[in-house]
């Protein structure tokens, strides 16, 4: 299972002890993924549809523990795409205006669907009703990435209205959520490692917060470990360098001017560096008579190469 399935799963056996936040969870179920279907004689029933074995069973929970109704649950195959759907239905016109009044999709003054596409703010007044609400949309159509891979977290709404609603309710929690338009729908993500920890403590999905947190832990220790890698080979590649140009200008001192013509200090640091070509400053200063500190020996080595830049100026430029 993925990690955003591992998510959902969690999310699922989780059922709120307080009804005001199981119907606000219900209210996302419905609104995310649920349509309100009104026959011919004005009689209403409740559909909720969904891909995810897991949502069916916790709307059938959610329904059944809070208001003691019993809900029948369709399956239907596709087997060209290879997929199956589950709709949880609330048949009778009773329970349906029950369930829809409850979740403030309908009151006295409203009778229309497209209600759907928001939601009442009075379910969401509460902190834990906030978070329940988030919860249930997230497991009706929100998805994760795998953060070994990536950090991204999202929420698809089929109305620019309820995206607003969901990214202003994420905002709340100083998180920064924002909205992009992908084809017909509008998506609310996150896109930054900590925010997305944020979320899921938010949703109560502890176990998953903890693996999230375990892979950051990992991909951070890994990062610092290339880059300082990544530092020493530079400086080790800077002292190789550095060294090559010391041996080059020490040779052609000797070989043009000699060692004989040139200060006893300068020459020790030469013969030094010629018979310890990949010795660091620190080794070097250690092996010379008596012993000179990094910064004394490297003195040295740059008296030498502006020695042998004059004599070259003084012989035409001739390496």
């Amino acid at each position: 299972m993925s990690f955003s399935g591992n998510v959902k799963e969690e999310l699922a056996k989780s059922i709120s002890s307080a009804r005001h936040c199981c119907i606000a969870e219900l209210a996302a179920f419905i609104g995310m993924c649920g349509t309100v279907v009104i026959n011919r004689f004005d009689r209403c029933s409740v559909k909720i549809h969904t891909e995810n074995l897991l949502v069916a069973r916790k709307v059938f929970t959610l329904i059944e523990k809070t208001f003691n109704i019993k809900t029948d649950i369709s399956v239907r195959r596709n087997i060209l795409k290879q997929t199956v759907s589950y709709s949880v239905v609330v048949k009778r016109h009773e329970d349906a205006l029950r369930i829809l009044q409850a979740t403030k999709y309908l009151d006295d003054h409203q009778s229309s669907a497209e209600e759907l596409h928001a939601v009442n703010p009075l379910i969401v007044q509460q902190m834990c009703c906030r978070r329940a609400f988030l919860r249930g949309a997230f497991q009706a159509s929100g998805s994760m990435s795998d953060p070994s891979k990536s950090y991204h977290f999202e929420i698809v709404c089929s109305s620019r209205m309820m995206a607003e609603q969901i990214r202003d309710l994420i905002c709340g929690f100083s998180m920064d959520a924002k909205i992009v338009q992908r084809k017909k729908s509008y998506v609310v993500y996150l896109k930054e490692g900590s925010q997305i920890v944020d979320i899921l403590n938010i949703m109560e999905a502890h176990v998953s917060l903890m693996a999230l947190e375990n892979v950051r832990i990992f991909k951070e220790m890994r990062n610092s470990v290339n880059r300082k890698v990544n530092c020493e080979t530079a400086n080790i590649n800077k002292t190789v360098s550095a060294a090559v140009k010391q041996v080059e200008d020490i040779t052609y001192l000797r070989d043009t001017i000699g060692f004989e013509n040139m200060p006893e200090g300068l020459v020790e640091a030469a013969m030094a560096r010629l018979d310890n070509p990949d010795a660091t400053l620190k080794e070097l200063g250690a092996v010379l008579t008596p012993p000179v500190g990094k910064s004394g020996i490297n003195h040295r080595l740059r008296k030498l190469s502006e020695l042998a830049d004059k004599v070259r100026r003084e012989q035409g430029g001739l390496l």
